[in-house]
């Protein structure tokens, strides 16, 4: 696991901000606190080569979205179903108690991203 206190944000954000055309899958969620996020992957041989993910919510939404797509990137579909809220929070710098929400809602909308892709691709 990387150091919660030596993880480069913005650095992060240069690679996973954003939005994509022609991805694989996507999805959006919006959580409890109302902040959304979507999410959009690129799939080749069930391995996720290629993650954005993009949120109208705060810091800690953002935070959170381009750590789990640095974490997933590059990982199996299987792999990335296997990311949990916690591995995200432990992966993410200091991340207020009131909103480890936002971790959940990062995995959340990966999850379904996948999900999608798997009932779209055998149908």
């Amino acid at each position: 696991m990387t150091n919660r206190s030596t993880i480069n944000i913005e650095k992060l954000a240069e690679k996973y901000y954003g939005r994509m055309n022609d991805c694989s899958a996507g999805a959006f969620l919006k959580g409890p606190c109302g902040d959304e996020m979507e999410i959009y992957i690129d799939i080749e041989n069930n391995k996720i080569v290629d993650i954005k993910v993009f949120t109208d919510g705060c810091e800690y939404t953002r935070t959170c979205g381009v750590t789990m797509a640095s974490m997933a990137h590059h990982k199996t579909i299987y792999e990335a179903m296997g990311i949990s809220a916690k591995d995200v929070l432990d992966n993410c710098p200091t991340i207020p108690d009131d909103h480890t929400h936002c971790n959940i809602l990062a995995v959340s909308v990966l999850y379904r991203a996948i999900a999608s892709y798997l009932l779209t691709r055998n149908s």
